[in-house]
């Protein structure tokens, strides 16, 4: 009878190592969502690069258009589906498929311990649960003609005063200095307003303070950088008014304006339809000799799929998106996206490299009002972009726009 059990106990371990092994060898095929549909090679390259240690986790990028994306992830989500993987919004947009259910608590995935507060911050509860891992972000700046620089013997300017000077002379030499319209009225606010306004407001500091209560968007070191953005109309290019941010990139790489008010993720679309090299400075300090800040926006970020089928293969994927390897294949295979983790990255692309250095050289922050103060009915955010034309068409003033848009920050209290 001993032998008959021995036996029965030898056949079980030798089907559950069986069953151990077929479920190694198991494919497991994941589905990524994302709104970025000019990714796909990239990331077929990263998935190959992640297969190599995985192979048996296949991952499927299924971008969907950007316009499209978040309503139809909700769809999907809220139906019982959607895809494994989720590519994630900063802040507010994913806070709140986290709280409907629909991502899963990712707060301890290895690697997050090399994500700084910053990088955390775009994809953090208010109770400190993180619902997706941080994976880019991208930074604001200036993206010149180092061509046309070089023929006219112009110099990359330091300050305010020398920027305005700069553009003076360009303008002066028929040249037009600035590649922006506003038509659509999100770049005057992000490419214009979030770019260079942390240099008055100075970064966190002047952040915080708002997000605290304990400064207005009426302030001066709001307004004077409001103002500063609209002192660029003489310099823009004609019928600026009904140009669209499509016309400005095919304005700048076809060398007819000096330089683009620029996020780092034109990079790729410039270097692809420009004939000329190019060149990149920091957004001007108001005074010679004072501390710099950038915006290095949190913008990208991944997580689970409550109802993933697979949630062992998802988290194993979002490990190794938290490491190393993954944090420089994505900065390299994606110029003017920086990984947000504290590596030590070789970045191999010029341009990328130089607007990386400037997180040395400079103080950094996130756009001002994405965080906690776009949760109210109305979005500071959109109204900022329907305001900054009408300010530049003279439709209303610096203060009354500053005004407007202090009433729609979201705070706990109401106020």
């Amino acid at each position: 009878m001993k032998k008959v059990c021995l036996s029965l106990a030898l056949l079980l371990i030798l089907a559950l190592s069986i069953s151990a092994v077929v479920a190694q060898d198991e494919v497991v095929t994941l589905t990524m969502g994302s709104w970025r549909t000019e990714d796909i090679e990239q990331w077929d390259a990263i998935i190959a690069a992640f297969n190599e240690e995985f192979p048996n986790i296949q991952v499927n990028f299924e971008p969907t258009l950007n316009t499209e994306y978040d309503s139809s992830l909700l769809v999907a989500l809220q139906g019982g589906g959607g895809p494994d993987l989720v590519t994630c919004r900063p802040f507010d947009i994913s806070l709140a498929l986290y709280e409907q259910g629909y991502l899963t608590d990712v707060s301890d995935t290895p690697g997050l311990e090399n994500f700084g507060d910053v990088a955390r911050s775009g994809w953090i509860a208010d109770d400190g649960t993180i619902y997706c891992v941080p994976m880019a972000s991208v930074l604001h700046g200036f993206i010149y003609s180092v061509d046309m620089f070089n023929e006219n013997g112009w110099e990359v300017p330091a300050t305010v005063d020398e920027f305005t000077a700069l553009l003076e002379t360009i303008d002066a030499a028929g040249i037009t200095p600035l590649a922006m319209g506003t038509r659509d009225g999100w770049t005057n606010w992000t490419m214009g307003f979030h770019s260079n306004a942390p240099n008055w407001y100075m970064g966190e500091a002047g952040r915080q303070a708002l997000l605290a209560g304990d400064a207005a968007i009426t302030d001066a070191m709001f307004v004077e950088p409001m103002e500063f953005v609209l002192s660029w109309a003489p310099y823009l290019p004609d019928g600026f008014e009904a140009i669209s941010y499509a016309d400005t990139q095919q304005l700048f790489p076809l060398g007819l304006a000096a330089i683009f008010p620029a996020g780092s993720w034109e990079i790729p679309i410039f270097e692809a339809n420009a004939d000329f090299e190019l060149g990149a400075f920091k957004p001007p300090v108001p005074e010679a000799g004072q501390e710099c800040f950038v915006t290095d926006h949190v913008d990208i970020g991944l997580g689970m799929n409550a109802n993933t089928e697979h949630p062992e293969a998802v988290m194993t994927f979002l490990e190794w998106v938290a490491g190393p390897e993954f944090a420089e294949r994505y900065t390299n295979l994606q110029p003017g996206f920086f990984s947000l983790s504290d590596y030590e990255i070789d970045i191999t692309n010029p341009l990328a490299q130089e607007m990386a250095s400037w997180r040395q050289e400079c103080s950094t922050t996130i756009r001002l009002e994405a965080q906690y103060l776009s949760r109210g009915e109305i979005s500071p955010r959109l109204e900022a972009w329907r305001l900054f034309p009408a300010a530049f068409a003279g439709e209303v003033t610096v203060e009354e726009m500053a005004a407007e848009l202090q009433t729609y920050l979201w705070y706990p209290d109401g106020e």
